[in-house]
Order: structure tokens, then C-alpha cells, then sequence
């Protein structure tokens, strides 16, 4: 399996595909990196040289933020949100939706599963 930016990616899958497999690289940045190559984007990933493998790695250092640096930057966003107490940071907090969604009837990802609550067992007028 090649080695790329700390990642193993597959062997049997086309090189454009297999870059996928990067944290933060989706099938549109996978084909921008190869056309900077000068790399067929069908070559399968095994089939790959050392001198194409490295050429791909060089581009992806110098020009994109990818892996664990992404996931850092994202988090930080995040904290910063919530250090500043803006309304998505203060939603971010609370574990509900950010963007707006509607929350009474759904949001289970965000919010986990239901919560029951006891009510009242009758409905009837106490006189």
C-alpha cells in the first residue's frame, strides 16, 4: 500500500479515488492534485512510481491542509465559537444543531436519543 501525507491508501483502486481516502481531500480536490501531477487519474495506486508518489506529496504539503493539521484547525474554530459565546458557539455547547435546523420534532444525531419525561398520569379536573 502506498504511503501518502501518513495515510495508507489502496492498492487496487484508481489513484483519484484512493487519494479519497485523505482526510480533507474529496474526489474534486483528488483530480486538481493529479492534473498538477501530470498523473492519468485511472493509474491504479500500486502502480504508482516513487517519483509519482512523491511529486503527489509534494503537491498536497505545499498546497493543501489535510489529516490531523484539518481536524486541529476545525476544532479550534470550534473553540473559538464557543469561547466568545456567539449563538453558534453557544448552540456548539449545548450539543444542538448549528445551522438552523429545526429541533422539536427532530435533531436525534445531534441532541441522542430521547429523554422521557414523567407527566401527569390523568387528565381529569380536580375539583
Amino acid at each position: 500500500m502506498p504511503r501518502i501525507v501518513g495515510v495508507d491508501i489502496p492498492n487496487e483502486k484508481s489513484i483519484w479515488i484512493s487519494l479519497t481516502y485523505i482526510v480533507g481531500v474529496g474526489k474534486y480536490t483528488s483530480e486538481q492534485i493529479l492534473k498538477e501531477a501530470r498523473i492519468d487519474k485511472s493509474t491504479k495506486a500500486g502502480k504508482l512510481s516513487e517519483d509519482e508518489l512523491s511529486r503527489i506529496t509534494q503537491i498536497i504539503d505545499r498546497n493543501y491542509i489535510v489529516g490531523g493539521q484539518l481536524r486541529r484547525q476545525v476544532a479550534q474554530n470550534i473553540a473559538r465559537l464557543r469561547d466568545i459565546a456567539c449563538y453558534k458557539g453557544i448552540r456548539h455547547r449545548r450539543g444542538l444543531p448549528v445551522r438552523g435546523q429545526q429541533t422539536q420534532s427532530n435533531a436525534r444525531t445531534r441532541k441522542g436519543p430521547r429523554k422521557t419525561v414523567a407527566g401527569k398520569k390523568g387528565v381529569k379536573e380536580q375539583r
